[in-house]
């Protein structure tokens, strides 16, 4: 029988002061993401979310940071990975709509470009990694039978 392996999470909802959500497009997976990352050895999830921050957004300045929830989730079933996620939700100030960050911290990372902006966060919008599991989490988050369509 396999053993399953079990790796820590840290995952970045960020806000700015329109309500918008921080989100990206790839690398290496097809949808919208958050910032978020693998915790170091000896690194606490909230040291890995400051840190993963900065290397995937180039934001250093968050404020009123505070953890939303944790949980388990199945990354595959064979051989079998759970990703224990612990979601933060953190606000900055950005006036930049978008902006492409590289990637400079030498790691396996290193390199890869995120075209970064901002997007409404709705309860009907579907992340890479079901990284959305939690957006109706933060404040004045629009319900999915609220969004309007193109009809209405």
């Amino acid at each position: 029988m396999n053993n399953v392996t079990y790796v820590q999470k840290a995952c970045a909802y960020i806000t700015r002061q329109t309500g918008e959500l921080l989100v990206f497009d790839g690398p290496g997976h097809d949808g919208l993401q958050i910032p978020k990352g693998t915790l170091e050895a000896g690194e606490s999830p909230r040291e890995a979310l400051f840190r993963e921050v900065v290397e995937e957004s180039g934001l250093g300045t968050l404020s009123s940071t505070s953890h939303l929830t944790t949980d388990v989730w199945t990354r595959r079933e064979s051989p079998p990975k759970r990703y224990v996620r612990h979601f933060f939700h953190s606000t900055v100030h950005e006036p930049r709509d978008q902006w492409t960050h590289t990637v400079t911290d030498g790691g396996e990372e290193h390199g890869a470009e995120f075209d970064l902006h901002w997007v409404q966060p709705t309860t009907s919008q579907e992340f890479a990694l079901e990284l959305d599991d939690y957006v109706h989490l933060l404040p004045n988050v629009t319900p999915a039978n609220d969004v309007a369509t193109l009809s209405d």
